[in-house]
């Protein structure tokens, strides 16, 4: 494991919040929070190898007085939720916990649903987002709308209409699955024709193939704002990530230029910004409570939920991007509103979103939005001399 650390001089460490950022994957480097690990290679794993660093770091460095925070992006999220409870069991609690573009329940991810039959969920968290794509690609039918607006309604119809049409299956009738197919072309732009084919069931990357099709454009999969051209018109889903396409390699050539240049690191190294070990991820988790891993999908909301609870203290900040297809945003807000924590512990969580995609800080007017909210999260819990006290949203 390397790591890149940024102190201030002149102050006493104990006096300043400290914050450990990571992203995700599985297996990709966190290149993309910087710039704009055999045996680790599973959730309870990571969690572990995290847990250590963390513990080391403190000591290393003299911060165990300082306020800790865990800023986990995609992956991350799951890491940092379940470093959250992880790090308590080593009596390290933290001030704060901030999730950007999270995915902690993976019965949620909009990866290949079809492969996992009545489960119906990511249908549902994903359309606001599809709503949104269509919105910015102004290829909504009818007058335009507010997107904010736009969002609230389809937000209440994905989960009460569309819903319970999802869950009728088989038994829906067909005047009913018409009906829902009407409202969905409203919603995302789509045909009818091909929602009815689709079962009403979108998956992402048939969306990003679909929604310009006529105009023979992909759309991206982090970043639904980029477009590139459609590698094969035939194909049912999207070949590629036009967003990865258009800024990999420029975040690549400035971190290598930057950690060889100016942080004199490895030279006569190659660096690799993600290695392939996402299909050999060992998935197991054992969540509080359980005896052993379960052989599930993993879950770490009973982790955040308990981490939460030992310490009520706790501060929770969600950050996520209207058109980020990998992890939706009310992906994120689905799972937190289901979270097993009593109401009071609710008001420790706050939502901020904003319009860009997965990662956030590449659209820059979002950037900056999401640096002063962060430094404001910090600023109201480090519980430092001077700060303000945080009451909720």
């Amino acid at each position: 494991m390397f790591y890149v650390a940024y102190f201030r001089r002149g102050v006493a460490p104990a006096d300043r919040p400290i914050t450990f950022l990571f992203n995700g994957g599985p297996g990709s480097s966190t290149i993309w929070l910087h710039m704009g690990a055999q045996s680790f290679y599973g959730v309870d794993q990571d969690i572990h190898a995290f847990a250590v660093f963390i513990r080391e770091f403190l000591s290393r460095y003299d911060r165990w007085n300082s306020p800790k925070y865990l800023y986990g992006e995609s992956y991350g999220t799951m890491r940092a939720a379940g470093l959250a409870l992880a790090l308590q069991r080593e009596d390290i609690d933290l001030n704060g916990v901030m999730l950007q573009s999270l995915i902690l329940d993976w019965d949620l991810m909009p990866d290949d649903p079809r492969l996992n039959p009545s489960v119906d969920l990511p249908y549902i968290v994903a359309l606001p987002s599809y709503a949104a794509t269509a919105w910015y690609h102004h290829a909504l039918p009818g007058p335009p709308q507010h997107l904010h607006a736009l969002l609230a309604r389809v937000e209440h119809f994905a989960t009460t209409d569309y819903a319970l049409a999802l869950l009728r299956g088989n038994a829906l009738p067909a005047a009913r699955r018409q009906a829902i197919a009407d409202q969905l072309h409203a919603d995302t732009g789509l045909p009818v024709a091909y929602l009815l084919q689709s079962d009403l069931r979108i998956e992402y990357g048939a969306f990003q193939q679909e929604l310009l099709a006529g105009q023979y454009l992909t759309t991206g999969t982090l970043d639904t704002r980029f477009t590139g051209p459609t590698l094969d018109p035939l194909s049912r889903l999207s070949e590629y990530d036009p967003q990865s396409a258009a800024i990999g390699s420029a975040y690549v050539s400035a971190f290598n230029a930057y950690v060889r240049d100016r942080l004199h690191y490895g030279q006569g190294m190659v660096y690799k910004p993600e290695i392939p070990v996402y299909a050999s991820w060992d998935y197991r988790h054992q969540p509080p409570g359980a005896h052993r891993a379960l052989i599930a999908l993993p879950n770490v909301l009973p982790d955040l939920a308990v981490a939460m609870k030992r310490n009520p203290d706790l501060q929770v900040m969600v950050n996520s991007g209207y058109f980020d297809l990998s992890t939706p945003y009310y992906e994120g807000w689905f799972e937190l509103h289901h979270l097993p924590i009593p109401p009071i512990l609710q008001r420790n969580i706050e939502y901020r979103y904003y319009r860009s995609g997965h990662m956030i800080y590449v659209h820059r007017p979002a950037l900056k939005q999401l640096h002063d909210q962060v430094a404001a999260f910090i600023r109201r819990t480090d519980d430092l001399p001077g700060s303000t006290v945080f009451e909720g949203r």
